[in-house]
């Protein structure tokens, strides 16, 4: 079997020239597939010949077939071609008799694989002890898209791509900015490029993103949600919550979005309960990179729960990520858990 590597190892495999015959892009982020798809492209095929030397199919589709026989023929005007072949997750949820064949048809093109074509197979996620999950760990190099199992990790590992497409993009962050963003936007790397892009054109000749910058353009917007959100966690009206978290739901809110802001929040207010002789959101407004009046309902918040309770709340917000992105559970279920959670007695958040 053989091991995983990461985008950047995939990389460094290229640049070496080491021959790769066929790829699994395995994960859910779509950025660091994007990234790696990219990469691809530009090291195998000439741009005058994309054209006819890069095509795309899906297993979800029906096409996994037509995308090994257009692996065995050999594109125009091109040395090399590249092959994608996306959801082939969807192949485990065939019928036994159709998801035999299609992976006899994998299994067959890997045995023998054109020595003109790079084969690139995607999928979110594959289990590891059905065949097909056996056949493309063993026959291809598997690159990791994801961030990681752990909240922590992903929000690390998103602060870290934050700077470096900040970087790209011509602009730099000041020191917990690139932080509040990640934590925000639930290290959603597709939506991360996208508000890095906005916001180096808002700070424009400035080329720092300040804290106020991420606040007031990404931020924004959602924080009269939140911050109701803040104080009816704050004062333990689960049931107003449940109402509240039921009523953003019905209007299209996106759990994992709302989960970003709520940690964003919790963070926010682990920052105010820190702040010292401070009385009003004119001189917090400085120390949380927030604007006053923002700053002012994190102070009035952070007042109503103790320290203990703010860190085991953001204890558990880690934890309802966790289970969003690692477990299949039930969205909704997951968030209703999680304000009963944030609103119990004590401390109980800490243990979920």
């Amino acid at each position: 079997m053989m091991a995983r590597i990461s985008p950047e190892e995939m990389v460094e495999q290229l640049v070496k020239g080491k021959p790769v015959p066929a790829i699994l892009l395995l994960g859910e982020e779509r950025y660091l597939r994007d990234e790696c798809r990219k990469q691809l492209i530009e090291r195998f095929v000439p741009e005058a010949a994309r054209t006819w030397a890069v095509s795309q199919y899906s297993a979800g589709r029906g096409e996994t077939q037509a995308a090994l026989d257009q692996a065995q023929t050999m594109a125009m005007l091109s040395p090399q071609q590249v092959v994608f072949l996306e959801d082939v997750e969807t192949i485990e949820k065939l019928g036994e008799k159709n998801r035999d064949e299609a992976v006899a048809q994998l299994g067959a093109y890997l045995e023998d694989p054109a020595p003109f074509t790079v084969m690139v197979v995607e999928a979110t996620a594959l289990d590891q002890r059905m065949k097909l999950g056996k056949l493309l760990a063993e026959k291809t190099l598997v690159v990791e898209c994801g961030l990681g199992d752990k909240a922590e990790k992903r929000l690390e590992a998103a602060t870290g791509l934050a700077k470096a497409i900040a970087k790209e993009e011509g602009v730099e962050f000041e020191k917990g900015a690139a932080e509040d963003l990640a934590e925000f936007v639930a290290a959603d790397l597709m939506r991360l490029k996208t508000e890095i892009k906005k916001l180096a054109t808002y700070v424009a000749e400035k080329k720092v993103v300040a804290r106020a910058d991420v606040s007031a353009l990404v931020i924004s917007e959602k924080t009269t949600t939140v911050w109701e959100l803040a104080d009816l966690l704050a004062s333990r009206q689960s049931s107003k919550a449940l109402e509240f978290l039921d009523r953003l739901l019905r209007d299209g809110e996106e759990p994992i979005s709302m989960l970003g802001a709520m940690a964003w929040m919790y963070r926010k207010l682990i920052e105010a309960s820190e702040v010292k002789g401070v009385t009003n959101g004119w001189q917090a407004a400085r120390a949380l990179g927030m604007r006053p009046e923002q700053a002012e309902l994190a102070l009035q918040s952070a007042r109503k729960i103790s320290k203990p309770r703010l860190l085991a709340g953001l204890h558990a917000l880690r934890n309802a990520d966790d289970r969003l992105k690692g477990s299949g559970a039930e969205p909704r279920t997951v968030m209703e858990f999680l304000v009963l959670q944030l609103t119990a007695a004590g401390t109980k958040a800490a243990r979920g």
